[in-house]
């Protein structure tokens, strides 16, 4: 009895142990790596492309993305960063254009647009936005038209 005991408490020790995890695509090339503590993703992970490309990194914490986390296309050019909290893209969002230039910026609550978005074109501020819950109440082409009806702090 105490040896199936102890035989039980082994392997529920190393269940937990830290490890460092791949993946692969069909193709051979690497799908995913990073750490795990038994079946949970922790630390920080990187996914590629099958054509070996970088697609996401970041960081994770009981299986669910959280901290800044970057996003790339196919091409491994960067497409989007932000804050992820318990999985859910929150606070400010960066998203580029092909050139890898800020084409809009917009603060999103649970993976949703809810604030402000700011659209840029040739890295020059074109227009903002307002949204709640994703629909979008306002729009705003001057910065002086946008400066009368909010306050410059409710961009922070």
């Amino acid at each position: 009895m105490v040896r199936i005991g102890l035989i039980l408490l082994l392997l529920m020790a190393s269940s937990n142990k830290k490890m460092y995890h791949r993946e692969y695509h069909r193709n051979g090339q690497l799908k995913a790596q990073g750490w795990k503590i038994g079946d949970s993703k922790e630390e920080f992970w990187k996914y590629y492309f099958s054509n070996g490309s970088l697609k996401e990194q970041g960081h994770y914490k009981m299986n669910r993305k959280t901290g800044y986390w970057y996003f790339y296309d196919k091409s491994g050019r960067l497409a989007m960063e932000g804050h992820m909290v318990a999985g859910k893209m929150v606070k400010w969002w960066l998203f580029y254009d092909e050139n890898e230039k800020v084409n809009h910026k917009c603060q999103l609550q649970n993976g949703v647009k809810n604030g402000y978005c700011l659209k840029y074109k040739d890295e020059e501020l074109k227009s903002a936005e307002k949204y709640h819950q994703g629909k979008k109440i306002k729009e705003w082409f001057t910065f002086s038209s946008f400066r009368k009806e909010n306050k410059l702090s409710d961009l922070k």
